[in-house]
């Protein structure tokens, strides 16, 4: 079964094929996500990361927590599930009128 990971504190310089390097030392890497700014297309500093099994994921994670990536400690751990209503608002106002 495979595992999600979230990658927090990552540099704006990271791409995917250096996460996929860096995380497939500890297992296979069925995919990998920086999430980008819409209107800009600049990495927003985190991305995901899909392990194709659960030691892999905890492998990876006891080991890169904490790894220093260009001067930037990143924040590993198993990404919390999408809830049915979660698009990322936030809490912000929308359609209020304003």
């Amino acid at each position: 079964m495979s595992q999600r990971i979230f990658v927090g504190n990552l540099p704006f310089s990271a791409t995917e094929g250096q996460l996929t390097e860096l995380f497939g030392k500890h297992g296979e890497v069925t995919s990998a996500s920086v999430v980008k700014d819409k209107m800009t297309d600049r990495s927003r500093g985190f991305a995901f990361v899909e392990m194709a099994s659960n030691e892999a994921a905890a492998a990876a994670i006891a080991a890169l927590n904490g790894f220093q990536m260009d001067g930037r400690a990143l924040t590993v751990n198993v990404a919390k599930p999408r809830t049915e209503g979660d698009r990322g608002d936030r809490g912000g106002r929308r359609n209020s009128g304003w």
